[in-house]
């Protein structure tokens, strides 16, 4: 067993534009995630505790009761917001206050304070290197500082791996993370040979991003909400 936890717990997630202020069409922006968000409420919904919401015109959060889903819940809010990038926080830990599970607004206890903390640590890391080395950040309690470090040190290095991908790389590598196609079916979408989607999968060093992703999927399973406690 990775973690080891003798409390209720959540998993707060909380997402940021980056720059935002430099994007010129920040009103589309913000519908775009609106929108985003809607359709993550809806694919999660079994995962989540409280729906995702915009917070503030830069920000939006929300609350999972199992972790099993917060890594692919993350990509694909990446995925389909880019080029526009976001800055993530993830905290686990309890919720202090009651939950309404149609909007996370008002809810607050060391889940949220951890999520934020992290954004925070992001902001001051790419303030202070200039060029972020993570564009996630997890906190749990000091029992599981260790845990802790191991699952940052890998977005790391998911992080490395992603910014290195083409236009090209990204759009394959979305496609066989969330559409599930091998590279036969790849190959039709993108009117190539499935020759040459192996050779951009491989520069892309997907299989190695895959693999990560997994492990991260496979440790915040442990992550859950137990009703009967």
């Amino acid at each position: 067993m990775f973690f080891t936890f003798n409390f209720q717990l959540y998993i707060a997630i909380i997402g940021d534009i980056i720059n935002s202020k430099e994007i010129m069409n920040r009103k589309n922006v913000q519908d775009k995630l609106s929108r985003v968000l809607e359709n993550v409420n809806q694919a999660y919904s079994d995962s989540i505790m409280s729906k995702f919401a915009i917070t503030l015109g830069d920000e939006f959060q929300g609350l999972l009761h199992t972790g099993e889903k917060t890594i692919e819940i993350i990509e694909y809010i990446k995925m389909e917001m880019y080029p526009v990038k976001i800055r993530f926080g993830i905290g686990i830990g309890s919720i202090e206050t009651d939950i309404n599970s149609e909007i996370s607004l008002g809810a607050d206890g060391p889940g949220y304070y951890r999520a934020r903390n992290c954004i925070e640590k992001l902001k001051k890391i790419e303030k202070k290197k200039e060029t972020a080395s993570s564009d996630i950040l997890i906190e749990c309690d000091d029992e599981n500082e260790m845990q802790e470090l191991s699952l940052n040190s890998i977005f790391k290095l998911m992080y490395s791996i992603e910014k290195r991908w083409t236009e090209k790389q990204r759009a394959v590598v979305n496609t066989c993370l969330f559409q599930h196609s091998n590279q036969t079916e790849i190959s039709k979408i993108f009117h190539v040979t499935q020759s040459n989607i192996q050779q951009i999968l491989s520069k892309a060093q997907f299989y190695v991003y895959k693999e990560v992703y997994g492990s991260i999927d496979k440790i915040l399973s442990e992550v859950k909400h137990d009703s009967k406690l």
